[in-house]
Formats: structure tokens, sequence, C-alpha cells
């Protein structure tokens, strides 16, 4: 598993680790049931304290990416497709809101934005 780090990103460093994580789990990179390194050793590898580990593990869990049980470690959760359709949904809108901003900032229509899209979609 590859975690690359930026100190000069504005998001915090547990955050980062929860986004790649999450990344990985969506595209299928992990899959339900893969072992994810301990808290200490994925700390360790990534050069931060088990605190931060600790806090990107409490968020994945609480968001329902990964399982912890206690003495064998953590896991990627059983995810339905439904739930892992649902966080694509969630993304997609995020990124359209940044377009139709993009859009009203530049006097873009309704009609030429969706022209556009089209466009893109049936490339």
């Amino acid at each position: 598993m590859e975690i690359l780090l930026s100190n000069s990103s504005d998001k915090p460093i547990y955050e980062q680790i929860t986004t790649q994580i999450k990344a990985m789990i969506i595209k299928g990179t992990l899959k339900g049931g893969d072992s994810l390194p301990s808290m200490r050793k994925l700390a360790k590898e990534l050069h931060v304290s088990v605190i931060t580990a600790q806090r990107a593990y409490e968020e994945l869990q609480r968001d329902g990416f990964i399982d912890t049980v206690a003495g064998k470690g953590t896991f990627v959760s059983e995810q339905n497709k439904e739930f892992i359709r649902e966080e694509n949904l969630r993304r997609i809108q995020e990124t359209l809101e940044k377009a139709v901003e993009l859009s009203k900032e530049n006097n873009l229509s309704l009609e030429e934005l969706m022209k556009l899209l089209k466009l893109l979609y049936e490339e």
C-alpha cells in the first residue's frame, strides 16, 4: 500500500492518509477482507506519529471503510456495491458543483455547460 504525503498540502496528514486509503478501496486496489498495517507499522512507514495513524484509522472506521478486530488487526470492510456507488456519487457531485461555480463565474450558460458535459461524456 503506497501512500504519499505532502507537507505543503492544505490537508492535515491524517486526512491525506484517509483520502488515499478511501480511494484505493473505491477503485478496488484494496478489497474487502484485505489486511492493513497496524497503526504503529503505518506510522513508522509514513514517518508520522502513532496518534496521526490512529486518527486516520478512526476516521476510516467511522465512515465504514475499515474494521478493527482486537488481537487480529485492521481489515478493509466488506463493502456493498451500493455504499461504494454512494461515495462515488458524492465525489461526482462535489466535482460538478465546482464546475457549475466556475461556469457561472465565466458567464457560461447552462446550455453551453450541458453541451460541454455531453461532449466529454461521449468521448
